[in-house]
């Protein structure tokens, strides 16, 4: 159960291509978002719909597939786990974003 506690699974949506970043170090970073939505009907019966972005980075060989298989409109499944980290803007503002870093990618169509 320990591998439970920071696990994310998500089914949607590239809102973008992926943004490929290539670091001195060698490594490779890729980003993207996915949009996942949810349905209901309100009182009144009328369906309503919610869109989510959430935003996923990866690494390494991960990264790599990604940025050979995958492209915007295209859905996928993710796995990984939430990275919340902390940023300075230009103004000197502290600033806060929660990404998941992907482990694991699978295209689940081709592009919409």
């Amino acid at each position: 159960m320990s591998t439970l506690k920071n696990s994310v699974q998500l089914m949607g949506h590239l809102g973008q291509d992926p943004e490929v970043v290539n670091l001195e170090s060698g490594k490779k970073l890729v980003k993207f978002s996915i949009a996942t939505n949810e349905f209901y009907f309100d009182n009144s019966g009328e369906k309503v719909t919610n869109t989510y972005w959430h935003n996923i980075i990866a690494w390494g060989k991960t990264a790599s597939f990604i940025e050979t298989y995958v492209k915007k409109g295209q859905e996928v499944l993710v796995k990984g786990k939430l990275a919340p980290r902390s940023y300075e803007t230009k103004d000197g503002e502290k600033r806060y974003i929660t990404e998941v870093n992907c482990s694991e990618i699978v295209p689940t169509s081709q592009k919409a």
